[in-house]
């Protein structure tokens, strides 16, 4: 009796996150996480930049200046760096040094200011941004790509090593 309950007790215990589900927790924390702190340091005068910059195209009303319009930016930025975190996964998870995810951010960081800057009204041209609107945005750009880049590449390690374990345990 004893070991049926060992049995029912051992099938009941939570299944590891999958992989992807893993990358899609991390790009949503990480966006969050960074959009907040960015808000913190528009609040400080460290960058001109805030967040509802995302909602400028596509919402109407003056409501996206308050806190609601702050609270849906960074959740939404949140999502949109599932996406983020999702190409990572897709091309550079294979990568295990951090500095993969550095030139990651970077790489994001140049896409946002230079490509798709004219699709958000909210931010200047690169030339006329504030020197520490640039140096605080590369940096938080930069921790974002460290945050996913390492967080992704260190369970790919993981899961590599645990193939290697099994393999070695059933031979």
């Amino acid at each position: 009796m004893a070991d049926n309950q060992n049995k029912s007790e051992h099938d009941q215990r939570e299944k590891p996150m999958s992989f992807i589900a893993m990358v899609v927790w991390t790009g949503l924390i990480g966006g969050i996480l960074m959009s907040s702190i960015a808000y913190l340091a528009y609040v400080f005068n460290f960058t001109e930049i805030h967040p509802n910059v995302i909602l400028d195209p596509w919402v109407n009303g003056n409501w996206k200046k308050g806190w609601l319009g702050t609270v849906i930016s960074i959740i939404l930025i949140g999502i949109v760096s599932i996406g983020a975190a999702l190409i990572y996964y897709a091309a550079l998870r294979k990568f295990k040094s951090i500095w993969a995810g550095a030139v990651y951010g970077i790489i994001l960081f140049l896409l946002v200011f230079f490509v798709l800057n004219p699709i958000f009204p909210g931010i200047s041209s690169f030339g006329e941004l504030k020197r520490d609107t640039v140096i605080t945005s590369v940096c938080f750009y930069i921790l974002f790509g460290v945050f996913v880049g390492y967080s992704i590449s260190y369970e790919e390690n993981e899961v590599q090593n645990r193939v290697e374990d099994q393999a070695e345990n059933s031979s």
